[in-house]
């Protein structure tokens, strides 16, 4: 472990009572993040589903109600990889509003891991955009989740127009486009763009947001975030139906 961090000033126009319980709590943190269950105290388990079977597991070291919670790994892995740690701090805003202060220590020096040190980059970006997001257009609104993800060889710059096709797209579109996602399988998505960018398309509909990330240079990632917000819809068929979906763009780029 090294002192490098990634570290993130967010400004939302929300209270921080607002800001705590949607980075506290695991109802919360699924507005915006991905499905959490977090134990509200010091030594409490923190459990993550990132979709796709992939899940992790760690453990609350620092909860004060309110203002702060960190977290971070039970144990150093045993594979030699980083044992991350993290921290949420949340203030009020001079004027109004909140201020979320995040840290992600833990990163290895050298250049093999400047790569993943970038892609917690852009999804923390991404996330607290979603954050942003939830609170300026669904606020208490619950969100059922629909996240999967799968990984395949080759680069993001050659399965991104294999998956824009797949969606039902020419291309990129920009941010403010309205535009309908056909994926085959999934029910069609139309909404306005509000994230266009080279590892992720997001998609604003009236009912919630959607994200689509292609990441990686040497091995690549595929992953879909669905937030629904104030509706009941069946997330495990969701879900199901976006993880084939995954799985027939990654074959059909083969093929």
């Amino acid at each position: 472990m090294t002192d490098r961090r990634l570290e993130k000033h967010v400004e939302l126009d929300a209270t921080p009572e607002q800001v705590w319980q949607a980075v506290a709590t695991g109802p919360g943190i699924a507005t915006w993040f991905v499905p959490h269950d977090v134990e509200p105290r010091v030594g409490g388990t923190v459990e993550q589903d990132y979709g796709g079977g992939f899940t992790t597991r760690g453990r609350v070291t620092g909860w004060e109600p309110g203002r702060r919670i960190a977290y971070g790994a039970f144990e150093q892995p045993a594979d030699g990889r980083p044992s991350y740690a993290y921290e949420f701090l949340v203030e009020g805003r001079d004027g109004g509003g909140a201020v979320l202060r995040f840290v992600q220590s833990g990163f290895l020096d050298g250049a093999d891991w400047d790569g993943e040190y970038d892609s917690f980059d852009a999804g923390w970006s991404l996330f607290f955009d979603n954050l942003r997001s939830y609170l300026r257009h669904f606020a208490g609104l619950p969100a059922r989740n629909a996240v999967a993800m799968s990984y395949t060889a080759g680069s993001a710059g050659e399965l991104r127009p294999v998956v824009f096709r797949a969606l039902g797209l020419a291309g990129p579109p920009a941010v403010g486009e309205t535009v309908t996602l056909t994926p085959a399988g999934p029910d069609p998505i139309t909404g306005v763009v509000d994230v266009a960018n080279e590892e992720f398309l997001g998609v604003r509909s009236e009912h919630g947001l959607h994200r689509i990330g292609v990441e990686g240079a040497d091995g690549c990632g595929v992953s879909v975030y669905h937030y629904v917000y104030g509706r009941d819809v069946d997330t495990r068929a969701l879900t199901a139906d976006w993880q084939r979906w995954i799985e027939k763009t990654i074959e059909e780029r083969k093929s």
